[in-house]
């Protein structure tokens, strides 16, 4: 072979070393200076630039709204998880408050009640320290949001709108309505 073709091929295969020398430099880059050789090659006037920006701010935006909702649905549920449980051990305690009522004043019932009146408090306690709380006493204003007309009575010594005699008590989880409570309302006589 001749001088001339060992130095073409020489200088050949140096060029094809360089140029894989540059592309393998390309693969390497970091994140960061990609970013900033695309920015270096693209218009940032450019409507397609814009758009895609655009696209991007919305897509963040919507991560985070959606974020925020699930972090805000975990929140409740875990706030309202013993929801159903306490509805259900409500009619529990309206038969306890019912014994007590019915067995009155007889006497030979006197160490019974006494026991039923225990077992209630203790069960209405523990249902306090979970969040519940009974709603609906004689004499407070009648909230629609809280207590359920069942009828109306006529007292004139008793307020307009407030509640004379509670059918069955109403109960609130956390803020939460979970059985408004029955109730009469005072209303006053139309002449």
């Amino acid at each position: 072979m001749s001088d001339k073709k060992k130095t073409k091929d020489a200088e050949a295969e140096g060029a094809k070393d360089a140029a894989e020398g540059q592309e393998q430099s390309q693969v390497n880059l970091s994140e960061e200076e990609l970013a900033a050789l695309c920015k270096a090659h693209v218009c940032t006037k450019c409507a397609v630039m814009a758009e895609a920006e655009d696209v991007k701010l919305r897509a963040l935006a919507d991560n985070e709204n959606f974020k925020r909702r699930i972090q805000r649905e975990t929140e409740e549920v875990r706030r309202y998880a013993t929801e159903s449980v306490l509805a259900d051990l409500l009619p529990v305690l309206d038969n306890l408050g019912l014994a007590i009522e019915h067995a009155g004043s007889d006497a030979a019932c006197k160490n019974l009640v006494m026991g039923v009146e225990m077992t209630r408090k203790i069960f209405l306690d523990t249902l306090k320290r979970h969040g519940l709380e009974c709603v609906g006493s004689c004499g407070e204003a009648f909230d629609p949001g809280v207590h359920e007309a069942i009828g109306t009575v006529c007292e004139p010594d008793k307020d307009e709108n407030c509640v004379v005699k509670v059918a069955q008590p109403g109960y609130v989880l956390k803020g939460r309505v979970i059985r408004p409570a029955k109730v009469l309302v005072n209303k006053a006589i139309e002449a």
